[in-house]
């Protein structure tokens, strides 16, 4: 961004809160306001990655004992799910970071603002249950805590819930500064935690692992193209509000070197993790990673080490994805400050009941959850796509998202009917419900947009205009 830019984009800033009242915090952010360089950026992504939930997607491929996909599967499955999700990280992305913007605003462009209320809450409902449930694992790992330092007389995972979102709270108050430096700790310990427990159960549990996972029989199947769905629909929520974590990057870096720095974290934190899912429900049976742990990792010393990291864990994913993007949807709807939406994003998770997701014996209901909301979800991102590089070739007005009588006032009546037709025909099969959602919703968005609402003040800025 060139100091020209840079100094257009603050008086524009500006004008916006002075004529709109739009809290400080979805204003566009302008070179000063970012403050998140390449190397805290990657450490990010790597916190995001090394979580529980994405172990307990690894641990879901065991069923009953025996992996639905072997080793090999598992890893071809990730290895393409990681290339999409980087490409797309990348490209929806691109938007946020040319101009500032965050992803609530950015939906105003194809939705409308009315119509971008519906599809703000696509993005923060979903992210609201994760939250919840990264801190019921975090708090079932303070619980394991708990029992060793009190000799077994304390044994209440509700309490432990409560701690951990209280604390979660306090420290996302702080915004994106806590966000950068929780993570670059977070990610370094946990990796460190994580690299012990690879070589217990290599050393310790290698012959049954061998057994139930990497000669198993597995499938080329739907199984295989249903992980690849469910590893991406854990992203989905991630990638298509990727303005909210590009604005805060500094300027200056290429296309080609931010899918890059999506790409290279992923692939480490999530594939390892995912890896250790698997291995730890293999074997042990049960599909909560904590409690495996405890069961692999027999010392309670140890065991307290392990947990603490859990518990880090969860408190850093969910400052990156679960968090942020559900505070700006309140702010959005509620005009309310940044910091009250915050608290009210945290109560809000108080009630995701996390605890129905993810049984002892399996994780299927966390799968089934990725899969439901991610139909919905791969049709926003393939309506925003679609409308930034096709139909506007990235030249949108600023200004214009924010003026609540402007050209995106009301509703866009061809991107919802184009959510919802993709969500339709996501449903038909929902193993595969992420990219039926991107084909179906964002074709439907096109053909609609060419054909339909001939007067539709939308197509003004499109390639479409001259129908008008």
């Amino acid at each position: 961004m060139s100091t020209n830019l840079a100094s257009s984009v603050t008086k524009e800033t500006s004008q916006i809160q002075y004529d709109q009242g739009v809290d400080e915090s979805l204003l566009p952010k302008t070179e000063e306001d970012r403050t998140v360089g390449p190397i805290p950026y990657v450490f990010m992504w790597i916190g995001d990655g090394v979580n529980l939930g994405n172990m307990t997607l690894g641990a879901s491929l065991v069923v009953a004992g025996t992996a639905m996909l072997n080793i090999f599967q598992t890893f071809a499955a990730a290895i393409i799910a990681i290339g999409i999700i980087s490409t797309l990280f990348a490209l929806n992305d691109r938007l946020g970071y040319r101009t500032g913007i965050p992803y609530v605003v950015q939906l105003r462009m194809s939705f409308g603002l009315k119509g971008s209320i519906i599809s703000s809450l696509m993005r923060g409902i979903p992210a609201i249950v994760w939250y919840g449930f990264q801190s019921w694992i975090g708090g079932t790992a303070l619980n394991e805590i708990a029992k060793v330092v009190t000799g077994g007389s304390f044994d209440n995972v509700v309490i432990c819930f409560v701690v951990i979102q209280v604390l979660q709270i306090v420290l996302s108050l702080f915004g994106f500064h806590a966000i950068k430096w929780v993570e670059i700790v977070a990610s370094l310990v946990i990796m460190l935690a994580l690299i012990y427990v690879f070589a217990i159960l290599l050393t310790s549990h290698s012959a049954v692992i061998t057994e139930k996972w990497v000669h198993a029989k597995g499938t080329w199947g739907l199984p295989f193209f249903a992980f690849i769905m469910m590893f991406m629909g854990n992203y989905a929520a991630i990638f298509l509000s990727a303005a909210d974590y590009s604005r805060e990057l500094k300027s200056g870096i290429s296309d080609k070197k931010r899918g890059f720095l999506y790409f290279s974290p992923i692939l480490i934190a999530y594939g390892f993790v995912l890896t250790i899912g698997a291995m730890l429900a293999s074997a042990t049976g049960i599909s909560n990673p904590v409690k495996s742990f405890a069961i692999v990792v027999d010392n309670p010393y140890i065991t307290v080490g392990v947990s603490a990291f859990i518990v880090l864990g969860a408190v850093a994913v969910n400052m990156v994805a679960n968090i942020i993007p559900p505070t700006y949807v309140i702010t959005l709807l509620t005009k309310m400050k940044y910091k009250p939406a915050v608290i009210i994003t945290g109560l809000l998770a108080f009630c995701s009941f996390p605890w129905v997701l993810v049984q002892d014996s399996s994780a299927k209901g966390l799968g089934m959850f990725i899969l439901i909301y991610s139909a919905f979800l791969g049709p926003i991102v393939s309506i925003l796509l679609i409308e930034y590089y096709i139909l506007r070739k990235q030249k949108v007005n600023v200004a214009d998202l924010y003026k609540e009588d402007g050209p995106f006032a009301g509703y866009n009546p061809c991107a919802l009917l184009a959510l919802f037709i993709g969500a339709g025909a996501a449903f038909l099969l929902v193993e595969l419900a992420w990219i039926i959602g991107v084909v179906v919703g964002g074709s439907a968005y096109f053909l609609l947009t060419k054909y339909a609402f001939k007067d539709s003040k939308f197509k003004k800025g499109t390639i479409f205009e001259k129908e008008l």
